[in-house]
């Protein structure tokens, strides 16, 4: 399994948001992007940290950084879970793990994304990459500070 790493190129990939849309990393290059890999929409942990993330989100936003969740989660199940915690920024769509697996994060024996938060700078380098197992909790306020 590939796994990123600080002072790497970010890996390009193409994926579909809550709406459909595509979505290319490359496209997002000038402004810094943070990539919030995540097991599962609805259960609990990864609800309270997108929870987080949207209660903190001016703080990405005054950073200039788009925020991306992606997890094995279906386009539908992405709308609905957006709407139902009413978050302000995409989730993608990654349903065979495949950008999970290029960013060293997808666990197959349980055929999800673990926790990885990795944020891009604008000229699409990886500043910060930090991965928990599903289990554990991530602190959003780290890739904040990663912002500068």
């Amino acid at each position: 399994m590939a796994s990123v790493e600080e002072g790497q190129e970010a890996p390009n990939f193409t994926l579909r948001n809550e709406n459909n849309e595509v979505v290319e990393l490359a496209s997002l290059r000038g402004g810094s992007v943070v990539l919030v890999f995540y097991p599962a929409d609805f259960s609990p942990m990864c609800t309270s940290e997108h929870c987080g993330i949207r209660d903190d989100y001016s703080s990405f936003h005054s950073a200039g950084a788009t925020v991306l969740g992606i997890s094995r989660d279906s386009t539908w199940a992405h709308k609905a879970f957006k709407k139902q915690e009413g978050l302000s920024y995409s989730l993608l769509s990654d349903m065979k793990g495949e950008v999970a697996t290029l960013y060293g994060c997808w666990n197959a024996d349980f055929g999800i994304a673990e926790r990885l938060t990795v944020v891009i700078d604008p000229e699409g380098l990886i500043t910060y990459a930090r991965h928990n197992s599903p289990v554990e909790a991530r602190d959003h306020t780290e890739a904040i500070a990663a912002l500068g």
